[in-house]
């Protein structure tokens, strides 16, 4: 009897784990949705992963597409929904630190266009101004219909920034030539 119920419990739990394994994905302890919803549109995981600071996990990234793709200039360049998700995973980060990193990374991607996005990148900077706790989520998701990149917080909407160019320039931290992290940009490649 004891056989038994042990093999219907270990056929259970494959089950159950098998069917979580279709719905998410498990990024350093993080939980990553396989799909986001976004104005009504179903985005699909690209990739996913950890972006480490000094020999610490700070954030789990999620990139999400409506076309997956692995050539990060398609993606940068494409005018379609897309999403990053990040979640927090460290309390050693801050909303100065997010957004300090936030302008090297603009700097990288944004090249001569710098100076014309400054004033979209300030906006960005003052939606994720309050205190950042372990576990935050963050989703920045472009719409083309609008060619806005709407900006929530813990599924709260903080704002949204006007432009194709700066979707463009935002993705390009982490896809461009010069990401912010060669590693994570593989992951988010799904490479």
């Amino acid at each position: 009897m004891r056989k038994i119920l042990l093999v219907l419990t270990l056929l259970l739990s494959l089950l159950f784990s098998e069917v979580s394994a279709q719905t998410h994905l498990e990024v350093n302890g993080v939980t990553v949705p396989r799909k986001i919803e976004f104005q009504s549109k179903t985005l699909q995981l690209n990739g996913a992963g950890g972006r480490s600071k000094m020999w610490l996990e700070v954030y789990v990234q999620a990139l999400y597409l409506s076309q997956l793709s692995q050539d990060p200039q398609f993606i940068i360049d494409s005018d379609t929904e897309m999403a990053i998700r990040i979640e927090i995973t460290s309390s050693m980060v801050s909303s100065s630190k997010l957004t300090k990193a936030m302008n090297t990374g603009f700097e990288k991607s944004a090249g001569s266009n710098l100076e014309e996005l400054r004033p979209r990148i300030e906006q960005l900077k003052s939606y994720l101004s309050d205190a950042i706790t372990e576990k935050d989520v963050f989703v920045l998701a472009y719409n083309p219909l609008d060619q806005n990149v709407y900006v929530t917080k813990n599924e709260i909407l903080k704002g949204k920034i006007q432009g194709f160019d700066f979707k463009k320039a935002l993705f390009g931290i982490w896809l461009s030539d010069k990401p912010v992290d060669e590693t994570l940009k593989k992951h988010l490649l799904g490479q």
